[in-house]
């Protein structure tokens, strides 16, 4: 199909979709600070204190500016965001990464920046971690199984990194390669995927403002089973192209593999755009259970074209057949 971009806005749900008040700050509360707090605003240290302790750190975040950084959905309690979760690497149950996740060592930690650049570098965490002010954004995650999450995400946008490095002309794609420890990921042993995990993007996907290099969620650093020390976030996206603990990015001219176009071509594109339209062969993505409103029996949203991101990112996809670049 031929896409149509219009404003689009957020599902923004009813009083019934709320989550319990102790497991998060109310919508009021966020507004409340974002006014009073200025450019050194203080709801990461609010987020982290509505969470569990579980030996992440807090981080000092501004409130980003970016159009459509912030959804003004009630989010996902901390303790589902954590414990309801897809990383392969530690086990294919949802469960199991918050289960095994503690073994993964991030730190020390580095990632290589290579390929079609000038300025080639392998970054220390630290060093990622200082580049650029760290944002607080609100996104949706959309899950190809048909269940979503809104989640304060914590980071900058990846092209603040790649500006470091310069593309050169001739680059198309971004690859992002992950971490694949036998030592610390028991899931390796699956043999589900072609490990280590790979994923990619168009150059100008990559650049795009909404495409966040993400260090932690709920004001706190990531936790290892959502992905530490970093990764992506991709809001318009489904959630497995958001490439956790990335320990590569590789700028290249030609579309890179990624591990579930490899893994299962007719099911898994290479742009996984969130597309209503277009039925996983298995199951129809028309529809979505939002994570914490009552399990397999919750009531289903309409799922929106590009996860409700249309108006900020229809355009990169203006004239493309989205059935057959799905």
């Amino acid at each position: 199909m031929l896409i149509r971009t219009h404003n689009a806005g957020f599902d923004h749900g009813s009083s019934s979709d709320i989550t319990p008040q102790h497991l998060y700050m109310s919508r009021r509360e966020l507004l409340k600070l974002g006014a009073a707090g200025g450019s050194a605003l203080a709801v990461g240290g609010a987020w982290a204190q509505a969470a569990k302790s579980d030996g992440t750190q807090p981080m000092s975040t501004v409130r980003s500016t970016v159009p459509g950084a912030i959804s003004m959905e009630t989010p996902t309690s901390f303790q589902d965001a954590s414990t309801y979760n897809n990383y392969y690497e530690f086990g294919l149950d949802k469960s199991d990464p918050a289960r095994y996740a503690h073994t993964l060592q991030t730190r020390p930690w580095t990632v290589k920046v290579e390929g079609l650049v000038n300025k080639p570098k392998t970054f220390d965490i630290e060093e990622l971690l200082k580049l650029s002010a760290q944002e607080e954004r609100i996104y949706r995650l959309r899950c190809v199984e048909g269940w979503s999450m809104v989640i304060p995400w914590v980071g900058y946008s990846l092209s603040k990194l790649l500006a470091q490095v310069e593309p050169q002309g001739s680059a198309k794609y971004v690859e992002f390669v992950t971490l694949a420890d036998s030592k610390t990921m028991p899931g390796l042993r699956s043999g589900v995927l072609d490990w280590p995990y790979t994923e990619g993007l168009r150059m100008d996907e990559a650049m795009h403002p909404l495409s966040l290099l993400t260090f932690g969620m709920y004001g706190k650093t990531l936790t290892p089973q959502n992905g530490a020390p970093v990764r992506l976030v991709l809001p318009w996206k489904y959630g497995f192209k958001s490439a956790k603990s990335i320990v590569t990015i590789r700028v290249v001219e030609k579309q890179p593999g990624t591990a579930w176009n490899k893994a299962a071509r007719n099911e898994y594109g290479f742009y996984s755009n969130v597309n209503p339209d277009v039925p996983h062969p298995r199951w129809s993505q028309a529809t979505e259970r939002r994570i914490g409103e009552g399990g397999l029996f919750a009531k289903r949203h309409k799922t929106l074209l590009f996860n409700g991101y249309e108006a900020q990112v229809g355009q990169l996809y203006a004239g493309m057949d989205l059935r057959k670049d799905y």
